[in-house]
């Protein structure tokens, strides 16, 4: 997939819409997840609450109709290296830590997490969880013998 600077512009631009949406406070009040979802046939980046609740959207013209098969993947590169570029609004958003962003798809289904916020932590790509069922399955056969 192919990532123009305007891509990278609009996605800046989608990100410092959702941190407006949450702006900096001595004390967060606001405990929620940032929900991303998006469209290879629209175009559109969605960004929701836990509740379901719009925060903000845009089109990526670049994403519109685009028929590539890793295009998930790439797509969640891309937002991760902008959030990742702006880590300091991003870090600094009333919203209470830990909170992530996840990537989802078409139908709303996990599909990756992109950024991590804690206190004293940063998590950059990567699913969180990835590996633990074989570590647990190596685990288990160790202790059972």
């Amino acid at each position: 997939m192919r990532t123009s600077d305007s891509t990278i512009t609009q996605i800046e631009r989608f990100i410092k819409k959702i941190a407006q949406k949450f702006p900096s406070v001595d004390e967060p009040t606001i405990m929620t997840d940032i929900h991303l979802s998006m469209s290879q046939d629209t175009g559109e980046l969605m960004a929701f609450d836990d509740n379901d609740n719009e925060i903000t959207r845009c089109v990526i013209s670049d994403w519109i109709d685009c028929k590539d098969a890793d295009f998930y993947d790439s797509a969640a590169c891309v937002i991760r290296e902008v959030i990742t570029h702006l880590h300091d609004i991003v870090d600094n958003m009333c919203i209470l830590k830990p909170f992530s962003f996840v990537l989802e798809n078409d139908e709303r289904e996990h599909f990756s997490e992109l950024y991590l916020v804690d206190s004293d932590i940063k998590i950059i790509g990567g699913d969180l969880m990835k590996g633990l069922d074989e570590d647990l399955d190596k685990f288990l056969s160790e202790l059972l013998k």
